[in-house]
């Protein structure tokens, strides 16, 4: 008991306490239940939700009300589990599922479980994250990683999970000619997920000139660089992506989620074609939907993920994918480092994935 009560105490973890402002402080970990793991966290990635919060202490619809522990990209090695536990254990390096749904709603029960209404997700409100020097999670959510699978690309499970999801959502294949809009972290892991599920041709389209060079350093077939003018009619834009797709737009994925990247991804996709939003800038947006529906355009969108962690690692073991490259910045788990990291994140700039290393 005594052991165990003073790892407990000395727990730190990285809170957001006010807009810009976080601090490290001791976090009270749970009690182990049952089917729980305790986990050393070992890597955590930065998203843009956990920017958002920093920069605005909310996240589209997410208002945070009180302090509130970040991350939500995570890997660790496993300290201790429950006694039910048979999936993992202790010093199995693993890679966590940050979201634990219900099990109990119609969707969850229909195997949706991304869209359960009682999810609680690390790091969205009122939700401790995994910015902690440990963490208490179920054990079913830990994912052991492969010999040749590093904990970094681990913690990359969770923003790969999204670019997996959006491929199964949009069946792509062999046959697939893919647009992605946006060359920013998600659009890349989309762009490596579609490459690995077989599409014979990419295009990635963004306002940013470093952003498509590290897009065609991972083997994206051609890159289009479009005007930053969110008022900008898209026509001419349209026709040089396009020409750059050989005339055949068969899905478009909008990794951005503005009115401008919807309207160019709707006018880009050919006749019958499919289009998948998965940026979510923008809450709400005024789209030419009659002009998708005239020619049969099918536009669906992604919520997370579900059921990616185990494909996501054997694309990583099998070296189908390598998310290394994404990695630009590395971090201690320091004061200073917490808050340079996440500053480093916000400017953007040559940044993709910022990443702690505990």
């Amino acid at each position: 008991m005594g052991k165990g009560h003073e790892e407990e105490e000395e727990n730190m973890a990285a809170w957001l306490v006010g807009i810009n402002t976080l601090k490290i402080q001791p976090f009270k970990l749970p009690a182990l239940g049952p089917h729980d793991a305790r986990i050393r966290i070992k890597a955590v990635g930065i998203c843009g939700s956990d920017v958002h919060y920093f920069k605005k202490m909310r996240n589209a619809h997410n208002i945070m009300k009180e302090p509130m522990v970040m991350g939500h990209e995570c890997a660790g090695i496993i300290e201790e589990v429950g006694s039910e536990v048979k999936n993992v254990v202790p010093g199995d390096r693993v890679a966590i599922e940050p979201g634990i749904s219900c099990w109990h709603c119609d969707l969850c029960k229909l195997g949706r479980y991304n869209l359960c209404p009682n999810m609680k997700f690390f790091a969205s409100p009122p939700v401790h994250g995994s910015l902690a020097k440990q963490i208490v999670h179920p054990a079913n959510l830990c994912f052991k990683l492969p010999d040749n699978v590093s904990l970094e690309e681990g913690a990359m499970c969770e923003p790969l999970g999204v670019g997996v999801h959006a491929c199964r959502r949009a069946n792509i294949g062999p046959e697939t000619n893919v647009l992605i809009i946006g060359a920013g972290p998600i659009g890349l892991v989309t762009m490596l997920s579609c490459r690995a599920f077989g599409a014979p041709r990419i295009v990635i389209v963004d306002v940013d000139e470093h952003r498509l060079s590290v897009a065609k350093s991972l083997g994206v077939d051609e890159t289009v660089k479009v005007s930053a003018n969110i008022e900008q009619d898209v026509s001419e834009e349209v026709e040089e992506i396009q020409k750059a797709m050989g005339n055949r737009v068969d899905l478009s994925f909008d990794c951005v989620g503005f009115n401008k990247t919807m309207t160019t991804a709707l006018s880009a996709t050919r006749a019958g074609g499919k289009l998948c939003l998965v940026g979510m800038a923008q809450t709400q947006m005024t789209i030419p939907f009659t002009t998708a529906a005239v020619r049969e355009v099918d536009v669906i969108g992604i919520f997370r993920y579900k059921n990616t962690w185990p494909l996501c690692l054997e694309f990583l073991r099998s070296r189908k994918i390598d998310v290394r490259p994404l990695i630009t910045h590395r971090f201690g788990f320091s004061q200073k480092e917490v808050e340079e990291a996440f500053e480093t994140s916000a400017r953007g700039g040559n940044a993709i994935k910022v990443m702690f290393n505990l």
